[in-house]
């Protein structure tokens, strides 16, 4: 049978090598099992991040963007990417598409701003597939719809004229990013809801978002003929510390799918940062619905490798619980990748007059690079079974990606083949 085994390490990013016979110290199989069906792995699009890919030249740029996007090229191969609906906190400044304040009509709403960067990075993205699929979410609302009025902090002010005007506000967007070629297959409704902060930000409750949906947003999807999907998301709760102690799974995904009326309007639940610790309940209470991770936890701007090896746990956890897809934040970025709010976050790559291409790019390919759309994740048995993932793609190959996280090999009979695995490594098998 034939094999293929890339490999990640500390001191070596990316090789490809023969598998050796060891001794075997550990076990590791497939159990019979099928679980989710796979949509895609993505990055999402904002502005520092087209900024820093227009500081390269013409040549290396494009070979940044087919390393990203190509279906061709020896990358990632992304087919799921995430839009923001104005401004991200990785935006150049903060905007939204209507700041025309009692605009209920939304007559003034534009998305001129998007075409400088977003539009033109999206699109360098479709020229390489033109299959990939989209989802969109807003940080925050038009600052007049706020209270306060802000892009940061503060909540949507809840009156009938403004929520009719919002959900407005999101039809526009489908309808002029459709007239751009980019269609947008799902609208998720809030980033972040939990948290009130200093950068693009909107506190949202459960009992709210099933209000919008139900009052709102889902009988105008149906007026306007829209078939983009309304998600619940992108939630980042539950909260786990002093800052919002009371959120969890109940608040939100448990309370809102359990309204009738809004329920028949979801398609499914995104989650980020800690609503890694509702994604198994929610696949649980709700197996019928779509799950997401909608953003990779973002890191310090240092790019280590012991940062990427928790982000290698991170896909392991979300893809283990059944989500559906899985979307890394910043796909380019500046040295230290410093926001307009002063974090300096990791990306995949970092430009600096040259693409460096760092350890999250890799841990992102062992993945992406092998596993396609529709293929059916695999369970595994096994006491290396909680460092894997296995995937069987539509054209019959499996996928293995497995971390060896001890400073020894480690040896394992897998699909009848043996497997050694390099000390504090992260590994693809391709069989």
């Amino acid at each position: 049978m034939h094999m293929r085994i890339y490999t990640s390490t500390a001191d070596k990013q990316w090789f490809e090598h023969n598998a050796e016979e060891g001794r075997v110290n550990t076990t590791l199989d497939l159990d019979g099992t099928e679980h989710q069906e796979w949509d895609g792995f993505g990055g999402c699009f904002n502005e520092l991040s087209q900024m820093a890919l227009l500081s390269l030249g013409e040549e290396e740029r494009n070979v940044v963007y087919d390393m990203l996007f190509s279906k061709e090229a020896d990358g990632l191969r992304f087919d799921f990417c995430r839009i923001p609906i104005g401004a991200s906190d990785y935006a150049e400044s903060w905007y939204s598409l209507n700041e025309s304040e009692g605009d209920y009509e939304m007559k003034n709403f534009s998305i001129e701003r998007d075409r400088k960067y977003l539009i033109p990075y999206i699109k360098e993205a479709l020229k390489r597939n033109p299959h990939m699929k989209f989802f969109a979410s807003p940080w925050s609302p038009p600052t007049w719809m706020k209270y306060p009025k802000a892009n940061n902090y503060g909540t949507l002010v809840w009156t009938e004229e403004n929520l009719k005007a919002y959900a407005m506000y999101f039809v526009k967007f489908i309808e002029a990013y459709e007239k751009e070629g980019i269609a947008i297959s799902q609208l998720h409704l809030q980033n972040e809801p939990v948290s009130s902060q200093k950068f693009p930000s909107c506190i949202w409750t459960g009992e709210q978002f099933a209000e919008f949906i139900v009052k709102y947003l889902g009988p105008l999807f149906e007026e306007k003929k829209i078939e983009t999907k309304i998600w619940l998301g992108t939630l980042n709760c539950p909260e786990t510390d002093e800052r919002a102690p009371y959120t969890r799974f109940n608040n939100y995904a448990n309370l809102v799918l359990h309204d009738e009326e809004a329920y028949k309007y979801i398609e499914g639940v995104s989650y980020q940062w800690a609503g890694k610790y509702a994604v198994q309940i929610t696949h649980e209470c709700f197996p019928e619905k779509k799950l997401i991770q909608s953003e990779n936890e973002c890191g310090d701007g240092k790019n280590t490798w012991e940062y990427a090896k928790y982000v290698y746990e991170l896909f392991r956890h979300y893809i283990h619980n059944e989500v559906n897809a899985y979307v890394y934040w910043n796909m380019a970025l500046p040295p230290k990748g410093k926001s307009t709010w002063g974090w300096e976050q990791n990306s995949m790559i970092t430009i600096d007059g040259k693409a460096e291409y760092n350890y999250e790019y890799y841990v992102m390919k062992h993945f992406a690079r092998f596993i396609r759309p529709k293929a059916r994740r695999l369970g595994l048995k096994g006491h290396f079974s909680g460092t894997s993932v296995a995937f069987k793609n539509p054209d019959g190959s499996k996928i293995l990606v497995v971390q060896n996280p001890f400073s020894t090999e480690k040896t394992f009979v897998f699909n009848g083949q043996s497997i050694t695995l390099t000390p504090d490594s992260i590994n693809t098998v391709i069989f």
